[in-house]
């Protein structure tokens, strides 16, 4: 039986599950509101859609034919943008939908000293991003209750992967490891998000939410010095996170200092996870793109 899933927002994330689900035979679709990505989109293997800012619903022929829906698109000023532009839309296809998954994050728990937090920890974003999160996870739960959407939530962890690692501003001399006592963060590399949201398909458990990241939080500056030694370079000098020089975005990041369980995932979803900590992660990166 032929599977099709449909992607609001096919981005880096998405794009690692459109290649792991289409070399099973599915068809993929994946919106985007740039026109330049849509060769792109579609060499991830999905068929690009492209958004018209100026109306219509380009959209709807793919996510009629669809049994499975992704959420990846972040929320912006104006809300979460899939629910503005095809709440109603989606909850009138929800019975033909056998499941739905939405990308949010691990910044909807806010900062917690470093402490653990895992599901069933309250939700205290610290930043804006982390509301507008938690205002977008309520809305799509909302929507659930009301259509019987399939719904379930993946709060992501700092994500990494080819072209998102430390070792292109290790090799021009730009990395800096910034020092903030006690910070901590939990990360996970996206051909892992991918592995779980493939196990979450398999075994689908509408309401279910569940962090996605790997088995180690560490210190930013470790993964930093890690790095610089698989690339035998100089590691480069700790700098205060105080006096360093930071855009308010980056200073953002260090607001929150958490470890984040992912038990739930491992023991509910069977997930072994192909880079369970950074050491491993940087070292499949630096393998399978020594000049990257």
């Amino acid at each position: 039986m032929e599977k099709t899933l449909f992607i609001f927002g096919h981005g880096y994330s998405a794009a690692a599950l459109t290649r792991r689900l289409v070399g099973k035979g599915w068809t993929v679709h994946g919106t985007t509101r740039d026109a330049g990505r849509a060769e792109e989109i579609a060499s991830a293997g999905a068929i690009p859609v492209v958004l018209n800012e100026g109306g219509g619903e380009p959209w709807l022929e793919g996510l009629a034919r669809a049994d499975h829906l992704l959420i990846s698109a972040g929320p912006d000023a104006d809300g979460d943008p899939v629910l503005n532009m095809a709440a109603q839309r989606i909850a009138a296809l929800a019975p033909r939908i056998r499941w739905a998954g939405y990308l949010s994050t691990t910044g909807v728990y806010g900062d917690r000293g470093g402490d653990w937090v895992d599901e069933a920890s309250a939700l205290d974003p610290a930043t804006a991003r982390g509301r507008a999160r938690v205002e977008a996870e309520s809305g799509w739960q909302a929507l659930a209750a009301r259509s019987g959407l399939p719904l379930h939530i993946f709060r992501l962890a700092g994500i990494y992967g080819p072209g998102r690692g430390p070792f292109a501003k290790l090799r021009q001399g730009t990395a800096r490891r910034i020092v903030k006592p006690g910070q901590v963060f939990s990360r996970i590399h996206v051909e892992d998000i991918a592995r779980v949201l493939d196990a979450s398909i398999a075994a689908p458990r509408p309401g279910a939410v569940y962090n996605v990241c790997d088995d180690d939080p560490a210190p930013p500056q470790d993964v930093i010095a890690h790095a610089a030694r698989l690339l035998d370079l100089p590691v480069p000098p700790e700098v205060d996170f105080e006096s360093a020089e930071l855009s308010p975005m980056a200073r953002s990041f260090y607001s929150e200092s958490k470890r984040v369980s992912n038990r739930l995932m491992h023991e509910e979803l069977g997930v072994a996870l192909a880079y369970p900590d950074y050491r491993s992660g940087l070292a499949a990166l630096l393998r399978d793109d020594p000049h990257g």
